[in-house]
């Protein structure tokens, strides 16, 4: 049976990713709570603003010993949402340097965007790379939609599963075993959004 948890930690649009979620699988919360946390079989964190705040966040809030039980030991499926990705990272640079979680290696760098404009927001094209079970069905790309100035540069190139250009190339979409991460907004990203999610919640 299907429980999805989807970590309270403050994050400014858990309520979207609360209302995508419940659209296809109704047994969901929004919680911090350890109890939750290890009965859940699918675990999302979602994540607006700076590397550095969600990360203290994070820490003050959440349990992350069992966090890392439930996603590192026990592997049940995890998604980050565009900061809650980034911060699956060994460290951001985003005012100062500070330690990520260290779940996929690499660094979260200011997005290169040559002369366009930032933050990166609106619609653009995430273009597989390899094959994973997050993007069944969007094997020749798909819209979706992005808000963020940053970007993960993900060292080795292996867990990279899909990339977009914004100026350069950026890595849009990771994947690490059980650990999975869009840089984008499923909740934002209509059909999109809601295909990808349901792919998310398939796993086992």
């Amino acid at each position: 049976m299907k429980r999805v948890c989807i970590l309270g930690y403050g994050s400014g649009n858990v309520r979207s990713v609360l209302n995508l979620i419940a659209s296809i699988e109704g047994n969901v919360v929004i919680s911090h709570d350890a109890g939750e946390i290890k009965r859940a079989s699918h675990i999302v964190l979602p994540g607006v603003g700076a590397f550095a705040s969600t990360m203290r966040k994070m820490r003050e809030t959440l349990p992350m010993d069992g966090l890392e039980q439930a996603a590192l030991v026990e592997k049940k499926p995890f998604l980050g949402i565009c900061v809650g990705m980034q911060v699956m990272a060994t460290r951001g640079v985003e005012f100062g340097e500070h330690a990520g979680l260290g779940w996929v290696p690499g660094t979260v760098e200011h997005l290169k965007a040559d002369n366009l404009p930032l933050p990166h927001v609106g619609w653009n094209n995430v273009t597989c790379r390899r094959s994973s079970p997050l993007l069944a069905g969007f094997e020749n790309g798909a819209d979706f939609y992005f808000v963020h100035s940053f970007a993960f540069h993900v060292d080795p190139q292996e867990h990279v599963v899909a990339t977009t250009e914004y100026g350069n190339e950026f890595c849009s979409v990771v994947q690490r075993e059980n650990l999975f991460g869009v840089q984008f907004h499923p909740e934002k990203s209509q059909r999109a959004g809601l295909r990808l999610m349901k792919n998310f919640l398939s796993l086992s």
